[in-house]
């Protein structure tokens, strides 16, 4: 896996991107453009799904890691109303938040388009939580309304 310090943009297409609303324990308006952010993404069998991470190369106010498990996703196919799990980490900080489970966020829409790297894709999602992250370690609550990205997957370790 790559360190923020070692990727200074998310896709070489120089198209990923992150953006999402954040409300209560955290208030912020995200709009992380592919340069100067790190993105990298994984096939998961347990649950069956991926996993896709964001944060900023040269860190922010605050600093987030946002992690998003996303359940079904499979090699290449497009998805509708995939249940997500939200993880919030602020670095440098105890403050952890998460939905722990799908059940709170829903990805509407989700395409796939083969990348020149075997077994990866440039994963595109747009969705929204109905419920907020609550806080793993520390106090409050973290909703994030919306939320839209484009990053990248890994799906070399996937089972066929």
């Amino acid at each position: 896996m790559n360190t923020p310090a070692q990727s200074s943009a998310c896709l070489e297409s120089a198209d990923g991107y992150l953006r999402a609303h954040l409300a209560g324990a955290i208030d912020a308006n995200i709009d992380w453009p592919n340069s100067g952010t790190h993105c990298e993404g994984e096939y998961r069998d347990k649950p069956p799904g991926v996993r896709l991470s964001f944060q900023r190369v040269a860190g922010g106010t605050p600093d987030l890691l946002l992690v998003f498990g996303l359940s079904g996703v499979r090699a290449g196919k497009p998805a509708h109303a995939v249940g997500a799990n939200l993880t919030i980490i602020v670095q440098g900080t105890s403050h952890i938040y998460g939905t722990l489970g799908d059940t709170r966020c829903t990805v509407d829409s989700l395409t796939q388009r083969p990348l020149t790297a075997a077994g990866s894709y440039r994963v595109e999602a747009r969705g929204f939580c109905t419920s907020p992250a609550h806080a793993i370690r520390g106090d409050g609550d973290v909703l994030m309304s919306t939320f839209e990205f484009a990053g990248i997957v890994n799906y070399s370790s996937e089972q066929k």
